[in-house]
């Protein structure tokens, strides 16, 4: 079944109708409790690599709503917001990545966490490298975590399988936005392998300080979300 893709934001007109109640009306201890995945949202045809299945990512997923429920409550019990009304919005992102995939391996036997520092992409093939380090390779898996569902950003154009995970949560600036409490939330996983000419490359003039990067583009947006994992729009 094919599916809308989400908006760039989380939506809060989506969150009250697809839970019912108004987000205005979730204490800040009821939105420690993150909302469980949904088996019946994966999509059973996506195309995988390296013995991967939409399976063994739900229950990293899983794995990662009941750290954060967990992590939230204990720190509601000692009067200290959750964690990602305090985090930067880059800082949180990145944990949920690395959770995810640190996870995923544990149920995905013919992967590995690439033991490299920094080493790229974050999950390679068991085996396949010499203590499952490698600094670069075009073999594995890169992962990405968001709040958007689009304009996801590396370093470098590159033909690499890559899987976000799309999201939705409290920021730090919600709160002066007059936004309340909501409890995380997984909205969407996408994954493709991606050539270098699905990405569009953002350099930077000679006096220039901005980071270079790399963003996927709409190419590259059509083919992941062609071959979506996950999906809880409704």
């Amino acid at each position: 079944m094919e599916r809308s893709a989400p908006g760039d934001r989380f939506s809060p007109t989506r969150y009250v109708v697809k839970y019912g109640r108004d987000m205005e009306t979730y204490s800040e201890r009821e939105a420690c409790v993150a909302i469980p995945v949904n088996e019946g949202l994966i999509n059973p045809a996506c195309a995988l690599p390296y013995g991967l299945t939409a399976n063994h990512i739900l229950k990293a997923m899983a794995e990662f709503i009941d750290f954060i429920s967990f992590i939230n409550q204990r720190l509601n019990d000692k009067g200290i917001a959750r964690l990602e009304t305090f985090l930067m919005p880059a800082n949180f992102s990145s944990i949920v990545g690395e959770f995810v995939g640190t996870a995923i391996p544990r149920y995905c036997s013919s992967l590995v966490r690439n033991r490299y520092h920094n080493g790229h992409p974050d999950l390679i093939p068991r085996g396949m490298y010499v203590n499952d380090a490698v600094q670069h390779s075009q073999e594995g898996i890169e992962i990405k975590c968001s709040r958007y569902s689009s304009g996801w950003q590396g370093h470098n154009p590159e033909a690499i399988w890559l899987m976000v995970f799309h999201f939705s949560s409290n920021t730090v600036a919600d709160q002066s936005r007059g936004i309340g409490p909501i409890p995380f939330r997984f909205v969407a996983v996408y994954a493709a392998k991606l050539e270098k000419d699905d990405w569009s490359f953002s350099g930077r003039s000679a006096t220039g300080r901005r980071t270079i990067t790399a963003s996927v583009n709409q190419r590259g947006l059509a083919k992941m979300r062609a071959n979506w994992i996950y999906l809880d729009l409704d």
